[in-house]
This record gives structure tokens, C-alpha cells and sequence, in this order.
């Protein structure tokens, strides 16, 4: 059988996550994804604000428009997130 990998992941509490930080998401915790990236030192915040810009920046396309592309991507890549 082989062994699954883990990750420790820290809490919301040790990142300094608020309900506010996330975004334009109106999430009540920080998702397990949201923790691996931001547990990064140097990737983590640039990629959150990266995520803000393009999720709820200015733009073309509507927020429906953009979550349908997010989510079309994601099946496409067997990716559950």
C-alpha cells in the first residue's frame, strides 16, 4: 500500500488569517488550500493578492464568468479545489 502524503499545515490563527484577509470571499475559515500556499514565506501573500487581482479586480469579464473559467479549468485538470 502506498503512503498518502502529508503535509502539517499551520492554523489560520498562525498565518494572522481574518475573516477579511481572504479577499472578496465571504469564506468563515481558510481553506486547507489557502493555508499550504499562504504557509510559504515568500509565495504565499504575493499569490493571495495575484488571486484578488484576478478574481475581483477590474476586468471584461463578469465574477460569474470568471469563477466559470476557474472552475472548467480545474475539471479539466482533475483537480478537486
Amino acid at each position: 500500500m502506498e503512503k498518502e502524503a502529508w503535509v502539517e499545515l499551520p492554523s489560520a490563527k498562525e498565518l494572522g488569517w481574518t475573516a477579511d484577509t481572504e479577499g472578496g470571499y465571504d469564506f468563515e475559515f481558510l481553506p486547507a488550500m489557502g493555508r499550504l500556499v499562504m504557509a510559504h514565506p515568500q509565495i504565499g501573500a504575493p499569490f493571495v493578492q495575484l488571486l484578488v487581482a484576478v478574481m475581483f479586480g477590474p476586468g471584461f469579464l463578469s465574477r460569474r464568468e470568471r469563477e466559470l473559467i476557474g472552475g472548467v479549468t480545474s475539471a479539466a485538470q482533475d483537480c478537486f479545489y
